[in-house]
């Protein structure tokens, strides 16, 4: 990698940093900066590999729609410090992975392992849920309703939700929920202080990621015992798919089987929180795109993918290059490693006419937040229906809304959104 092509250190020392993401705006300088002047340039961040940080909407569609080119899991999926990967390889045997889901899978894993589950998250398949998913859409309306005229949209509400619909349909008791959500968030924040393990700032360094292998190993203890039950139970659930699934006619592999449970209970829910919560923070401080919704209920999809462009609840995955090549007339070499920068892509102004302003009536919007390609979100539709279905119950009653204090998002440079959305509002 040419020095010259050398992004400045400080704007490889912001784009690293979780806290950057907790603070948003000047990260997003530093993305519309990179876009203008060096869109695919090498980030030297003190404690990091060298990597192509690439910010530009066509750049990253490129990468992901050509997979075989520009692998998942030859490397770290995602961001990660020299002493962190050294930690988890030493003790994954080698493997950079602490787990190895469908994100860290290529093919010809990466198809087959999909297609144990891809079935259940088709439109036609996810349709079937949609009268029990309105259910539970209305029974939080009716929680949000009964907190008064105030309540943390973010903690009370939005977190609450999508986690209730994906454990239902993993068949996780509703009584184990609250243990899944905080070890989603010891997962997903594990440099955050409010939400991690420790309760103390991590640094990404061995230490940190020994607790992030506490908290993995006690979610493969939690579905190894679903996994047994499930066997000699079988059920309709999404864990029986997954603990009764076979790959070339063999039972899924115990680390296997864990780590598809782990992004399902995870990923599942979590960045729809983050959307769902996020474009509820954005509303309250674009009062003009909440009377529109209320003039207009059939604006709610609108609102649903602007949420997911606006938040971009996946901020970055990784990927390396598995042959030499060229991108944006630059040499990329065999092995290197580059960060798809989504809510950069997701701010692009080549592809979105005025990407800072949230517009629920934007059309086209094309976003990347989903990812792209071979490696496109599996759950996007169920989150789809998820967020409308609730933004539908909930515009139903609601006449209006506002911050009630300081929004906050958690310190997070791979899963992040809001931790606190305090509101007030009133419901008819």
């Amino acid at each position: 990698m040419s020095a010259e092509l050398d992004i400045p250190k400080e704007f490889a020392e912001t784009i690293v940093d979780p806290k950057a993401y907790a603070e948003e705006n000047h990260l997003q300088d530093v993305f519309t900066k990179l876009r203008a002047d060096n869109p695919l340039g090498i980030a030297r961040a003190e404690g990091f590999n060298p990597f192509w940080a690439i910010t530009k909407f066509d750049d990253i569609q490129h990468v992901e729609k050509n997979s075989e080119l520009f692998h998942n899991g030859d490397l770290s999926t995602t961001l990660t410090t020299i002493d962190a990967d050294k930690a988890v390889r030493e003790m994954m045997g080698g493997s950079p992975h602490l787990v190895r889901s469908l994100v860290q899978m290529d093919n010809p894993d990466h198809r087959n392992y999909r297609m144990l589950t891809q079935n259940w998250f088709m439109p036609q398949n996810i349709k079937k849920l949609e009268v029990r998913i309105r259910e539970i859409a209305k029974t939080f309306v009716d929680r949000m309703a009964d907190y008064g005229n105030e309540c943390d949209f973010a903690r009370d509400v939005a977190f609450l939700y999508p986690l209730h619909v994906i454990m239902e349909i993993l068949g996780v008791p509703e009584s184990d929920e609250p243990r899944m959500l905080k070890l989603t968030q010891e997962l997903f924040g594990a440099a955050d202080p409010d939400l991690n393990r420790s309760g103390e700032v991590s640094e990404n360094t061995e230490e940190g990621v020994g607790s992030i292998a506490e908290t993995v190993a006690e979610f493969m203890e939690y579905f190894n015992a679903i996994t047994e039950d499930r066997r000699a139970n079988p059920t309709d659930d999404l864990s029986s798919a997954i603990a009764n699934g076979k790959i070339n006619d063999e039972p899924l592999d115990h680390f296997a089987a864990m780590s598809y449970y782990i992004i399902a209970a995870t990923a599942g829910h979590d960045t729809t929180s983050a959307t769902t919560s996020g474009g509820m923070w954005a509303l309250c401080e674009n009062p003009d795109q909440f009377a529109k919704l209320k003039a207009d209920p059939s604006l709610i999809p609108g609102l649903t993918e602007e949420s997911i462009r606006w938040v971009t609840p996946v901020k970055h995955f990784m990927r390396s290059a598995t042959e030499d090549t060229e991108l944006r007339g630059r040499k990329i070499a065999k092995g290197d490693w580059m960060m798809l920068c989504y809510s950069s892509g997701n701010r692009d102004e080549e592809r979105f006419e005025n990407p800072f302003k949230f517009d629920v009536e934007r059309m086209p919007n094309k976003h990347v937040a989903m990812g792209y390609g071979a490696h496109v979100c599996l759950g996007q539709h169920l989150a789809r229906m998820e967020m409308n279905i609730f933004f539908e119950e909930l515009f139903s009653r609601l006449e209006s809304i506002e911050l009630a204090g300081v929004a906050k998002r958690m310190e997070a440079n791979f899963v992040c959104g809001p931790k606190n959305v305090p509101v007030r509002f009133k419901m008819a």
